[in-house]
C-alpha cells in the first residue's frame, strides 16, 4: 500500500514565470522615490506612497490589472480618491513601463532551464498596455511557449480562476508545472491549484532551491 505522506511530489517538467519582481524589475517603493522625489525623500516614504497609489494590486489598480478600465480610468481614479494632482499620477502610469527592466540573473536562469529541457510559460499580473509594451521590447516568444497575461483575459492572481484558464490554455498538468512568483498569496494559490510553487525574491537565492532541475 501507498503511502501518500511519504511519496515525493512529481519532478516538475514546466516552468511558470512571473514577470514583476521575477523576470522584470518591479519595486514600487524605490519606484516611487524615483520618480515622485518631491513627496518620497527615500525608500520607506515611498513604500507609504506605494500602499496608497497601488493598494496591494486591488481597487483601482487592481481593475487596471484585470483589462476592467484602461489607463486615463485608473489615472482619474487614483487622482480623486487620494487628493494627488491628475499630472502627477498620470507621471507615474506612464513611466511603469521603463521601470520594467529585464533582470539578467532571471534570464540566464530562463536559459538553464531551456538546456535542461523544460518547457517554459508565463502567468503575470499585468495591465494590457505594459503587456504590449513587454511583447514589443523583449523577446517573451523566444523564452516562453506561451503565457497569460492579467489584463488579457480579465481576472488576476490570486483568483483560483487565472491558474484553472493558464492550465487549460497550457495544455498541461496542473501538478507537472513549477510556479515562481514573488507574492505569498500567489504561491498559497497556486498550489491550491495542484501547481507546485517557489516563493522567488532573487534568481541567485533561488538557485539552489531548483539546482535539480537545471
Amino acid at each position: 500500500m501507498n503511502n501518500d505522506k511519504n511519496e515525493k511530489p512529481q519532478k516538475p517538467e514546466n516552468i511558470v514565470f512571473d514577470f514583476g519582481g521575477v523576470l522584470f524589475r518591479w519595486h514600487p517603493a524605490s519606484f516611487l522615490a524615483r520618480v515622485w522625489p518631491h513627496r518620497a525623500a527615500d525608500v520607506a516614504q515611498g513604500a507609504a506612497l506605494a500602499t496608497d497609489f497601488f493598494q496591494n494590486y486591488s481597487g483601482d489598480w487592481g481593475a487596471f490589472d484585470q483589462g476592467l478600465i484602461d489607463a486615463p480610468t485608473v489615472t482619474q481614479r487614483i487622482a480623486d480618491r487620494t487628493g494627488w494632482p491628475l499630472a502627477e499620477v498620470a507621471q507615474v502610469v506612464a513611466a511603469v513601463p521603463d521601470e520594467l527592466q529585464v533582470l539578467p540573473d532571471t534570464v540566464r536562469l530562463i536559459e538553464d532551464f531551456k538546456r535542461a529541457g523544460h518547457r517554459l510559460f508565463f502567468l503575470s499580473n499585468m495591465p494590457e498596455p505594459y503587456a504590449d509594451h513587454l511583447e514589443r521590447h523583449y523577446p517573451l516568444h523566444d523564452w516562453f511557449e506561451g503565457g497569460v497575461f492579467s489584463g488579457r483575459v480579465k481576472v488576476s492572481k490570486p483568483d483560483p480562476t487565472i491558474f484553472e484558464l493558464a492550465t487549460a490554455q497550457f495544455e498541461v498538468p496542473a501538478q507537472s508545472c513549477l510556479f515562481l512568483d514573488d507574492h505569498p498569496a500567489n504561491i498559497v494559490a497556486a498550489r491550491a491549484h495542484g501547481w507546485q510553487a517557489e516563493l522567488f525574491t532573487t534568481a541567485a537565492e533561488l538557485r539552489p532551491r531548483v539546482a535539480h532541475l537545471v
